[in-house]
């Protein structure tokens, strides 16, 4: 199985994340820059990264997500926010919007990453009452996300990645065509 891993990275968050996740793939995997990934036509899997913007992905990714076509695809995504939170859920959700129908979405990962400072000094200039302003809770949030990805998210977006190969190597041995994750 081909497989490309293509993701877009401000702060070096999504890149940490998807060499890991290309560890789990090793010479069967091109890993690539959105900004240097070729047409996925040639390859039998796509994985595409991203940092969160808005609630969803980055712009150069969501060009990159509209452009597959018939491809078992997961996503994995880094964000400021708790990886738990409706927000992450979402941000992933409106990601895979991008995708065109005849993609299958083969699986999803997210992790906590340092927000990039120029945002959060934005973020600080804001209005006590705006929705973004930075209030003590988020700069505590801030903080935490500042140590992320750590070791413990690269491994679980190792075993996250582990799983969706495994799964798509047993199809392979069985001769059936479509995957299916937990």
């Amino acid at each position: 199985m081909q497989t490309l891993i293509v993701y877009s990275s401000l702060t070096g968050n999504t890149k940490k994340v998807a060499e890991a996740i290309y560890k789990v793939f090793g010479e069967k995997a091109d890993l690539l820059p959105v900004e240097m990934a070729p047409a996925p036509t040639d390859y039998d899997f796509i994985i595409v990264g991203f940092w969160v913007d808005k609630g969803t992905a980055d712009k150069k990714t969501q060009e990159y997500l509209k452009i597959i076509q018939d491809k078992p695809v997961a996503l994995f995504a880094t964000l400021g926010a708790y990886p738990d939170s409706e927000h992450a859920a979402s941000s992933l959700k409106n990601a895979a919007a991008f995708l065109n129908s005849s993609n299958q979405l083969a699986g999803t990962f997210i992790c906590q990453g340092k927000i990039d400072p120029k945002l959060i000094e934005q973020f600080r200039n804001m209005p006590g009452n705006h929705p973004h302003a930075a209030t003590p809770e988020r700069m505590e949030r801030y903080k935490k996300a500042a140590s992320h990805p750590d070791a413990s998210d690269l491994n679980a977006a190792q075993a996250v990645f582990t799983d969706i190969k495994n799964n798509f190597d047993q199809i392979a041995r069985q001769g059936k065509g479509k995957v299916t994750t937990s």
